[in-house]
């Protein structure tokens, strides 16, 4: 085609495809590592319940430490995630997604300690939507841009701490959500399964995450840091 003298290439999708490839392959091949420890657990194998301990400690209380705010309480909590996971890996079935399943322990026990504590906020919902659990929400509202997002300048030094502060507002599930998604990057099946409720309740935690965010962190990210 005549380009005006231009060089023009299309875009290379085998590559593409190649990357999707090699990515979908990575996890089935992690979920297959896991569930080989998962069943030599459940053949009363130590050193595999240690494996795991080893591959998933880091996410687990880095996770937790998000989602509560004292550095003493999130290691607590993290030592139960395997506490729980090692007393209930008889249970565990290994066609599930063993970090899911970890993640899902952890969840359980942060979104327990918000309601003891009476830790449980809310702030506000989109208009028209009477509870953040409604599996609708996600249908009716569009996901907004996440180009300029608390989450993607989470690594900027200035903004940390109030967004930090900012996630620690929002109600439990929401905050667990939107953790999941945007922090440790897991998919909509994943939080679902992570979290065991359905993927529009998933869809509509994280919109409904993402609104307050905004709304908390308006001076921050609206019109620049202050």
């Amino acid at each position: 085609m005549d380009t005006g003298g231009m060089n023009i290439r299309a875009p290379d999708t085998s590559r593409q495809s190649e990357d999707a490839m090699y990515a979908e392959e990575k996890v089935a091949s992690l979920v297959s590592a896991d569930a080989v420890l998962a069943l030599r657990c459940q053949e009363g194998d130590c050193e595999a319940f240690d494996e795991i301990v080893a591959r998933y400690k880091d996410g687990i209380f880095n996770y937790v430490r998000r989602m509560v705010s004292n550095r003493d309480d999130a290691d607590d909590l993290a030592q139960e995630v395997f506490v729980r996971a090692l007393t209930g890996i008889k249970s565990f079935r290994r066609e599930s997604n063993l970090r899911t399943w970890l993640y899902r322990i952890a969840s359980n026990l942060c979104v327990d300690r918000y309601r003891r504590a009476g830790l449980e906020r809310q702030l506000f919902t989109p208009p028209h939507q009477s509870r953040e659990d409604d599996e609708g929400a996600a249908a009716q509202y569009d996901m907004p841009d996440s180009s300029r997002d608390p989450q993607r300048v989470f690594e900027n030094t200035e903004l940390r701490a109030e967004i930090e502060r900012a996630l620690g507002r929002l109600p439990a599930k929401l905050h667990s959500a939107v953790l999941l998604f945007d922090i440790e990057g897991m998919s909509y099946e994943e939080i679902a399964d992570a979290m065991g409720c359905p993927i529009g309740t998933v869809k509509s935690r994280i919109f409904n995450a993402r609104m307050q965010l905004r709304e908390l962190l308006r001076p921050y990210v609206a019109g620049g840091t202050r």
